[in-house]
């Protein structure tokens, strides 16, 4: 299954094609896509004259279709955007599934999905004729990667310390890494090469060294420390699934920082490796010494059960993270 990156560099070419199903998670590269695609297809016509936008659990395909095969005006494509095909029932996707072998050229249908089964007709017959496009987080091993690209967009180069300080500024979130960047871009002005000094002026901190004072009560056991650290970033109205994030990202550095100086580095080549800022190579070897391989797997599996219980839980949040907290230091 082609990654979305693919169609979404195609259609800023301006090529699109009559038929596109984005499936996937990250809500961020799925907007970028949808957007890339309407522009490349109303680029010759009045967009607001050929645009339908359907949600899947209030639409059939019936209509879907019969939007699609409705001749655009003054212009040479229409787009039509389903969001939440998934949420259609089998019947309907199965409808759509036969559109998709022979749709209309005048048309170019997007449709989005957080997850289809594969078994179903319109997930075989999309895979079929590689229409699917995937949508996965970019995990932290590419956010680098993810800020560099974006940085050359805009025309700019970005210093190594930047980078890691946007990523550690900003977390995984790319809608907000996204926005940070665009802000730095207007703050240096066109051309320019973007520093450290540039990311430490303009762009809005999560409070990283609560942060890890909040890694570090965890480290010691120290549940006095890590719930007032976590109580400081509550009060400033940090998102608890935000700060969960961080949390788990900021124990994977150290997970990732234990197993470079395991392997004989030395701390400033394993805060590389880690990919933290050189300047933590002293406090990221003080807490790699003091998490265990057990500490941090069982750090993980709660983070994993807490991030569960955010996302569907009825309880509040606040109650969530602080009771993962003293779990934690347990």
């Amino acid at each position: 299954m082609p990654e979305i990156q693919s169609l979404i560099d195609r259609a800023r070419k301006g090529e699109t094609s009559s038929v596109q199903l984005l499936v996937g998670t990250e809500r961020f590269l799925i907007d970028r896509a949808v957007g890339s695609l309407r522009t490349a297809a109303t680029r010759d016509g009045v967009p607001e004259l050929n645009e339908d936008l359907f949600e899947g659990k209030e639409i059939t395909a019936a209509r879907v279709i019969n939007t699609a095969q409705t001749l655009p005006m003054m212009a040479t494509t229409r787009f039509v955007l389903v969001r939440g095909v998934d949420a259609m029932s089998t019947e309907d996707q199965a409808a759509l599934a036969e559109y998709c072998q022979n749709p209309s050229e005048s048309a170019c249908l997007v449709m989005t999905a957080e997850k289809l089964d594969g078994r179903g007709k319109l997930a075989r017959s999309a895979k079929k004729l590689g229409i699917v496009f995937e949508a996965k987080p970019i995990r932290f091993g590419r956010l680098r990667s993810f800020v560099e690209s974006e940085t050359k967009s805009r025309g700019h180069t970005i210093a190594p310390d930047a980078v890691a300080l946007v990523i550690d500024s900003v977390g995984e979130d790319l809608a907000a890494l996204d926005d940070a960047l665009e802000r730095l871009s207007l703050y240096a002005g066109a051309g320019q090469r973007i520093d450290a000094a540039m990311v430490q002026a303009c762009v809005t901190r999560i409070r990283i060294d609560s942060i890890w004072a909040l890694v570090d009560a965890i480290g010691l056991k120290d549940q006095k420390k890590a719930v007032g650290a976590l109580s400081s970033l509550l009060a400033d109205r940090e998102p608890p699934l935000r700060l969960l994030a961080m949390v788990a990202r900021q124990l994977r550095i150290i997970a990732r920082m234990r197993e470079a100086l395991a392997g004989g580095s030395g701390p400033e080549e394993a805060t590389r490796i880690a990919g933290a800022p050189p300047f933590k190579a002293r406090d990221l070897t003080i807490s790699a010494k003091r998490f265990s391989i057990e500490d941090l797997s069982s750090a993980f599996s709660l983070i994993g059960e807490a991030d569960r219980a955010l996302k569907s839980s009825k309880r509040p949040p606040d109650t969530v993270i602080q009771q993962t907290v003293l779990a934690l230091c347990r």
